[in-house]
């Protein structure tokens, strides 16, 4: 389609003589085009300047289709000789604005074509300036180690678009923000000096081309000050320099400065290598809220230094830093993007548009309010143009008379009534829906307190969560919420001493008290839990990110399962390079699901029997996605693994997909080397030796301690000959002692066993194995009367505790499912399922199923007790520790009315299946 069919408005000719020259010049063009033209030179003198400069030119341009017309200028740009470069650039920039105006004015193109057109004007120049001034380098001699062929690349520089410039967001009078760096290893160290002289001078005149006022106008003006320390650093400096200052002193503003940035001239591949370093800088690897206050306080700093303060008052109101203006839309949307992006990559988008359909699809902003601040910053873009438009001045300042609004009215094509109620509401509107987020609200009294709780917070500023002084005014503006909150309790008290044990543990405070700002519900959860659950609450005092999870989206989220949880982990260790990494990820991200699953039981979300199927889906999901990037270094070092490689067995709880939340993991290792002697590697192993050290480093990928803590502690005393056996047994050895040597312990301990992760095709082998050795032919006297030594070792090596001890003990947990193992032994059972074992006791005639329902009874009990308590406590059951909140909890999760009730009923319980385990193991059993 033509450029006029496009058409859909115009402006109104503020000077009509003016209009009627300029649409003389174009007699020929159709009528929609020749009124658009009036209009515009009737408003811009500098359009019309460009229409008379570029008559025959943009004669030709407006009978081509619209996305036919800058491609052949940027091409035009590219093959200039160096002799033509100031002129050629100036007079492209002249027709990419004049077409652009006209497009813009006529509704041809909308506001993302327009700032694209004019951003990708800005590379092509940058890219030909800067390889220009390269070459003239080159020639004479002054770039060391640099010929012809390296000028295509700039000798190694690079130009970094910065803000509107890197986000494709260019206005007609926008200054191009430049960080030029030049990659260092690309020189040799005798010639470093020489080449960074040579690139800094390349610097210089690639600016001077861009910015220097001739005959034929500018190019763009360039702004070098968003580098590094500008006041000391050189125009150019190494990559190498540049990411030294930023990982010892960059700040906020520099991390949101590069959430636009993007390589657009030079060397392009160096700069995007650079941009991945700078990686970690932009995008922290938690929710980061304290930089809402960085942005505060930076939004501050300009209103100061600008002087804009108080209500919006139209003349000579600055669109873009003034109060409502697009800044603020801006930095609305970057410190969000900021908050979340390092925890989710489709938030790095350079685009203020495209970053907030993005955080509303995400849930972080009100898809409402997002789309009102899209149509808002769209409007203010397109006054901001016309202001520029009418003398190509860079401002953003609303005219200060009546005749200056009158022809912006005009340019707009509204009456000047209308368009000044359009601006107030649209910055007004703008304020009222930014402001509230940056800006704290006043802060509210604290609630009177007792003499205890006023002990009790003034200690808080000795803690090292409250060292710093930022954190004390996070603080101070959070405290009276904070208190108000714990006096809603019944038990206020307790509640804020259990608080008080939180901030006591935490080892820095800024971060998490800048979430709770930005989040106050979070507050009610830390308080819960603190009352509720005190080893939980000091957990969450050493790994407070978890929080991170709970306003990541999905907290409340049906559970996804062991399959989607092993997938969604195994792609996020695959897109990270380095092992350490990897292991450091894979515990926050296990910290955050356990923690998920621990505040879903907290809240009554999910009873115990689903927690406990939740930490076996979590602890089989890490261990098996943990276990590929274990075997990519240890073959990196040494080789593949030799034949058909291992697997991982998960044992007991794990293996009987029944955790809680303070289990271990018991965990055997079979491997099949298949007849291969050695692995082949830059530092082969024997077989043997290969997979015993394949086997510690996987161990200690899960248990070693790091920057995010420890995953799991492992077990692997299950393996055949226990602690004397070799930490891995291959398949045949496997088998062998099995078949032969095993005690009737060990088989027992195979009815809960099952495949984590490793090789599937060993995997496969491994579970048929298992099935066959349990429905083999075996003593079932013998198995009776090595089960009964066996329980009286139990009971006097791990007797029960106290009476709620819900694990040891006759006729509770343990017992009980030993008596299952032996059901499952006798009768050939595959399923490491309890019940499942137990109903094919009474399907064989061993059972009852009345006993079955007694032992179940008991069972349950007990577990519930046991999931409740590990979650309240950690790893000892200790109810004189629990507050009213954990009692109450507990008493919810086993359907008691009070503690002496429950004791009661456990007691009874487990009498009554001891009763069963008892007759069960001294009766006749008749194997079919």
């Amino acid at each position: 389609m033509s450029f006029a069919s496009n058409i859909t408005r115009a402006p109104f000719a503020f000077d009509p003589e003016r209009g009627a020259e300029a649409q003389a010049l174009f007699p020929d063009a159709p009528a929609e085009t020749r009124e658009l033209i009036a209009g515009t030179a009737g408003c811009s003198p500098y359009l019309k300047m460009l229409m008379e400069r570029q008559q025959d030119w943009l004669s030709a341009a407006l009978g081509l289709e619209p996305d036919q017309v800058i491609a052949p200028l940027l091409a035009e740009i590219a093959a200039l000789e160096p002799d033509q470069v100031m002129a050629g650039l100036r007079r492209a920039k002249s027709r990419v604005a004049l077409y652009a105006g006209l497009a813009d004015l006529g509704g041809v193109w909308d506001l993302a074509q327009i700032t694209g057109a004019l951003s990708d004007l800005a590379d092509a120049a940058v890219h030909k300036a800067m390889t220009t001034a390269v070459a003239a380098e080159v020639r004479r001699g002054k770039l060391p180690g640099k010929g012809a062929e390296d000028v295509g690349t700039a000798g190694g520089m690079v130009a970094l678009a910065m803000g509107k410039m890197g986000a494709g967001e260019l206005n007609y009078s926008s200054d191009i923000d430049l960080i030029c760096l030049f990659d260092e290893t690309q020189y040799q160290p005798d010639t470093y000096m020489d080449a960074r002289t040579s690139l800094i001078r390349a610097t210089r005149k690639m600016a001077g081309m861009l910015n220097d006022l001739t005959e034929d106008g500018y190019v763009f003006r360039t702004d070098l000050r968003l580098r590094p320390d500008p006041s000391s650093t050189p125009v150019c400096l190494s990559m190498e320099a540049a990411e030294r200052y930023y990982e010892s002193v960059g700040r906020t503003w520099e991390r949101a400065a590069y959430i636009k940035a993007r390589a657009c001239g030079g060397d392009i591949a160096a700069g995007e290598r650079f941009l991945e370093t700078m990686r970690p800088f932009v995008w922290r690897k938690h929710l980061d809220f304290a930089s809402i206050q960085d942005a505060h306080d930076m939004r501050l700093r300009i209103r100061e230094h600008k002087g804009f303060h108080g209500p919006v008052n139209l003349p000579d109101h600055n669109m873009k830093l003034g109060r409502g203006g697009i800044r603020e839309i801006e930095f609305f949307t970057q410190t969000r993007q900021l908050i979340a992006g390092g925890r989710d990559a489709d938030l790095r988008l350079r685009g203020t548009v495209e970053g907030l359909g993005e955080l509303a699809v995400k849930g972080w902003v009100d898809g409402e309010t997002a789309a009102v601040l899209v149509a808002d910053y769209e409007a203010h873009r397109e006054v901001e143009h016309r202001l520029q438009m009418i003398n190509d001045a860079q401002t953003h300042s609303l005219p200060k008379t009546d005749e200056g609004f009158a022809r912006l009215a005009a340019f707009m094509g509204q009456d000047e009534a209308s368009l000044r109620v359009d601006i107030k509401q649209r910055l007004e509107r703008v304020h009222s829906l930014t402001e509230d987020f940056f800006a704290p609200g006043e802060v509210a009294p604290a609630p009177k307190q007792s003499e205890t709780a006023r002990k009790v917070v003034k200690r808080w500023r000795t803690y090292p969560a409250l060292r710093s002084a930022r954190a004390v005014e996070i603080f101070d503006r959070l405290k009276p919420d904070l208190l108000a909150r714990v006096q809603k309790g019944d038990r206020p008290e307790e509640a804020l001493l259990a608080l008080d044990g939180f901030l006591a543990g935490l080892p820095a405070g800024v971060q998490l008290f800048s979430l709770f700002e930005a989040n106050p519900q979070l507050v009610d959860l830390v308080i819960d839990i603190c009352s509720t659950a005190p080893a939980l609450a000091q957990y969450l005092s050493r790994h407070s990110a978890v929080f991170d999870a709970v306003i990541g989206g999905g907290f409340f989220d049906e559970w996804p399962g062991q399959q989607a949880l092993q997938a969604e982990l195994a792609a996020h260790l695959a897109a990270i390079s380095d092992y350490e990494a990897r292991l450091d990820f894979a515990r926050r991200w296990g910290r955050e699901w356990h923690f998920r699953i621990g505040v879903h039981q907290l809240r009554g979300l999910i009873p115990a029997d689903e927690s406990g199927a939740q930490y076996a889906d979590l602890a089989a999901a890490v261990v098996a996605a943990m276990w590929q990037p274990v075997v990519e270094e240890f073959s990196r070092k040494y080789g593949p693994p030799p034949g058909r490689g291992a697997v991982v067995l998960g044992m007991g709880s794990l293996g009987a997909g029944r955790m809680n939340a303070a289990s271990d993991l018991d965990l055997i290792m079979i491997y099949d080397a298949d007849g291969v002697d050695a692995s082949e590697g830059r530092r082969p192993l024997a077989s043997r030796v290969y997979y015993a050290r394949l086997t510690q480093a996987f161990i200690t990928a899960l248990t070693a301690q790091m920057a995010q803590g420890r995953i799991y502690e492992v077990d692997m005393r299950l393996r055949p000959s226990g602690k004397s056996g070799p930490v891995a047994t291959s398949f045949v050895a496997f088998k062998r002692y099995q078949q032969d040597e095993a005690w009737t312990w060990e088989h027992l301990a195979l009815t809960r066993a099952r495949v984590v992760a490793g090789s599937d095709s060993l995997g496969r082998d491994v579970e048929m194995f298992r099935q066959d050795l349990l429905r083999a032919p075996r003593d079932a006297g013998k198995i009776l009367v090595d089960t009964n030594d066996m329980r009286a070792r139990l009971a006097e090596a791990k007797p029960a505790r106290d009476r709620w001890e819900p694990k040891q003990g006759g006729g509770r947990m343990m017992d009980i499912e030993l008596l299952a193992q032996v059901a499952a032994l006798l009768s050939g059972c595959a399923s490491a399922d309890l019940r499942d074992q137990l109903d094919a006791g009474v399907a064989m005639g061993w059972l009852s199923v009345a006993e079955v329902k007694v032992l179940s009874a008991s069972y349950k009990l007990c577990w519930h007790v046991q999931s409740a308590g590990r979650l309240l406590s950690g790893e000892r059951m200790d109810i004189s520790a629990f507050g009213q909140r954990g009692v109450s909890f507990l008493l919810r999760e086993t359907g008691a009315n009070s503690v002496d009730m429950l004791a009661a009923r456990m007691d009874t319980l487990a009498q009554a299946a001891q009763v069963v385990t008892d007759s069960a193991l001294t009766r006749k059993v008749i194997v079919s």
